[in-house]
């Protein structure tokens, strides 16, 4: 399995973090790259280092303002008499259709979707790179490899178009299937993280040539919480094409694997030539945001699951924190997925 990763992620370091009304430290830390990359090399993996696409990959799924935002903001904030270290906006539009505000401050709550998302000096160039690192292994597959992981930090997709939102900033994972789209004309995205991927739900909503499938805590009380629910499929065009398969709090192996058969039944009539998995291992017994209750067999399981069904496949990196079991579980995956790939 091809393996890439940059280590300008380290530039983004965020330092607030809201939970209930209570500010934490942030679980999306840079150490937890660390212990992600640790794990791939104990598996005797070797790490290459990502190619540089530029801009047009990325600016094909984000908006040309938002892009300007990200790149600019912090610059832009430090400005404001007292501002912090980061941008964390205080005010949302309560409903859209809004006026685009002119004011950094009025940008912040139009692209940020929570506090959750703060942007530094270096938010910017990391996730940067970190959409290059997904765009490297999508390339790799397009080239004729027939699995590549991209150790992306940070994560993506929360992200939507034009928002920011849940530590996410670009969203990799709709960044690398757009890019197979390049000559795949159907690409199936399977994203197995804790939360939804409603970012990578909202920029295919409306599109018939993306398959879009999230096995996710219930959102009714977990984040997102506005998106996720079963009765979201998409539409115009894409009403069926995307599939929601939210479990209850604290649901384990054997309910994560049945909705993983509903989720491979769908790619298997969907008939896809190209799978993208947003690999979240935040679904984890061990994590630290405890919404579901995997184990690491479990995590073995699915990714033997997901390698028997033959697909060309680019593994992108959401989620998953500092547990103590975080280097086992991708490590349990990415040898369950080789087995599955071999027939075991």
């Amino acid at each position: 399995m091809k393996v890439y990763f940059s280590d300008r992620h380290v530039g983004h370091d965020p330092s607030f973090f809201l939970v209930r009304g209570e500010r934490q430290p942030s679980a999306e830390q840079p150490a937890r790259a660390d212990v992600l990359l640790d794990a791939v090399r104990r598996a005797g993996l070797v790490v290459e280092g990502p190619g540089d696409f530029g801009i047009g990959p990325i600016a094909a799924i984000h908006t040309p303002e938002y892009l300007e935002f990200l790149q600019t903001a912090n610059h832009e904030w430090r400005k404001l008499p007292g501002a912090s270290t980061e941008v964390i906006p205080n005010i949302h539009p309560g409903r859209r259709p809004a006026t685009y505000p002119a004011g950094i401050v009025g940008r912040a709550g139009w692209h940020q979707a929570d506090t959750a998302c703060p942007i530094g000096e270096n938010t910017w160039d990391a996730a940067y790179h970190g959409a290059q690192v997904a765009l490297t292994a999508a390339d790799a597959v397009l080239g004729g490899a027939g699995e590549a992981y991209a150790l992306c930090r940070p994560p993506g997709h929360h992200a939507f178009s034009d928002m920011a939102g849940g530590f996410c900033f670009l969203n990799n994972t709709a960044i690398a299937a757009q890019h197979l789209r390049g000559r795949h004309e159907r690409v199936a995205i399977l994203d197995v993280d804790v939360h939804h991927g409603n970012g990578t739900q909202g920029v295919f909503y409306r599109r018939a040539d993306v398959l879009t499938i999230s096995i996710h805590a219930n959102p009714d009380h977990y984040y997102p919480y506005f998106w996720g629910h079963a009765q979201e499929r998409g539409e115009g065009p894409g009403e069926g094409f995307n599939l929601n398969l939210p479990l209850a709090l604290g649901s384990e192996d054997v309910h994560w694997h049945a909705a993983a058969q509903r989720a491979f039944e769908r790619i298997a009539a969907f008939g896809p030539t190209a799978l993208v998995v947003a690999l979240g291992l935040d679904a984890s017994e061990s994590d630290p945001l405890q919404g579901l209750r995997v184990t690491t067999e479990g995590f073995t399981t699915m990714a033997r699951r997901i390698g028997a069904l033959g697909l060309p496949t680019v593994l992108v990196q959401e989620g998953g924190y500092l547990g103590p079991a975080l280097g086992e579980n991708l490590g349990a995956f990415i040898t369950g997925f080789e087995a599955g790939r071999l027939g075991g």
